[in-house]
């Protein structure tokens, strides 16, 4: 590894997409509340249905959605290191150093981890590859899952 972390510390593949996978599971349950929480106390304070404004739909509620994914996993990165699924599965995200994300370090992951899984996974596929198991996305933001001790 390029930092002072252990080889040990490193994750396998099978223990980072559980995580992810814990994680969707919760990030869905998030976002169906998110949207009753735009949806309802509309119907009570206007006293009208939710408008099925295409406008709104295309763009605004994607960008609604959009920031609470991304609020969901910034929160828990930068507070802990861990989202839900991460602390399951003995999983800490760390900057190289081995020193906790800032939020500045939780949105370039962010921005590097989605461009690099939106074709196809691509950048989750480079850890089978990548001789300390990180993902690109992990190179390029300068951050890690370490494994912690159980």
């Amino acid at each position: 590894m390029d930092s002072d972390l252990p080889q040990a510390c490193a994750p396998g593949v099978f223990r980072r997409l559980a995580a992810l996978l814990y994680d969707l599971l919760l990030l869905f349950g998030v976002l169906m509340v998110a949207v009753t929480f735009l949806i309802v106390p509309y119907d009570f304070i206007v006293g009208v249905p939710f408008p099925h404004d295409e406008h709104f739909h295309r763009f605004g509620l994607r960008l609604y959605l959009v920031t609470t994914i991304a609020l969901f996993f910034m929160f828990f990165w930068v507070r802990g290191g861990q989202t839900l699924g991460m602390r399951t599965w003995h999983l800490r995200l760390v900057c190289e150093d081995g020193s906790p994300l800032s939020l500045g370090d939780a949105l370039m992951r962010l921005i590097w981890a989605t461009l690099c899984l939106a074709p196809a996974g691509a950048g989750l596929l480079w850890m089978l590859f990548d001789r300390d198991r990180l993902t690109c996305y992990d190179r390029l933001s300068h951050t890690r899952p370490i494994r912690m001790e159980d």
